[in-house]
């Protein structure tokens, strides 16, 4: 009888956190698993403990040259566990006309990306992908509400998968606000 209940008790408790653990990662991005632009799957629970720059991106846009900045970024902070993940977009203006294998050999032969590209999805309207979504509404992430004002605008996650701030697209990446972020409790 006494082993029953501590049977019981050990079930319930493990249960309980199975139930804590999914209901966190419910306000988080590591409850995303999304293509990247090889078509392979990315699962973001893979991001835990490393701060996170996700950003939509254009291959014909004035603020294009960002890559640049971007790939800098991510050369001399990932070894700090910063990862910037790219969500290429034709939302404003079609400026993102290509396909993924175009995008890809955009990025790699003008810029030199290295961090990781996602599929091209779409991020505002009706039709936004559901990571957007979630960095897009206060009512699944518990931080604010927002809309993508254009591209290469920058969501700052935390090592929790929290959003921690919402960067301009016209902040250039290797600003000191996003720097002094990256950097906070190294």
């Amino acid at each position: 009888m006494i082993m029953l209940k501590r049977s019981f008790i050990v079930i319930f408790i493990l249960t309980f956190f199975h139930v804590q653990s999914q209901e966190n990662m419910e306000n988080t991005i590591y409850q995303f698993k999304v293509a990247d632009i090889y078509g392979k799957i990315y699962d973001f629970s893979q991001l835990k403990g490393k701060k996170v720059m996700i950003v939509n991106t254009a291959s014909k846009c004035g603020l294009t040259y960002q890559y640049k900045g971007l790939q800098e970024l991510y050369n001399s902070y990932s070894i700090y566990g910063f990862v910037i993940i790219g969500f290429p977009s034709n939302d404003f203006l079609r400026q993102e006309p290509g396909s993924n294998e175009e995008i890809i050999e955009f990025c790699e032969e003008n810029y030199g990306v290295t961090f990781p590209m996602m599929s091209k999805i779409t991020v505002k309207g009706s039709k936004k992908h559901p990571i957007y979504d979630y960095l897009t509404k206060k009512s699944k992430n518990n931080y604010k509400d927002s809309r993508v004002t254009w591209n290469f605008q920058k969501y700052l996650i935390s090592r929790e998968g929290l959003i921690e701030k919402i960067v301009s697209p016209k902040t250039n990446p290797d600003s000191e606000d996003i720097i002094s972020w990256i950097t906070d409790g190294e």
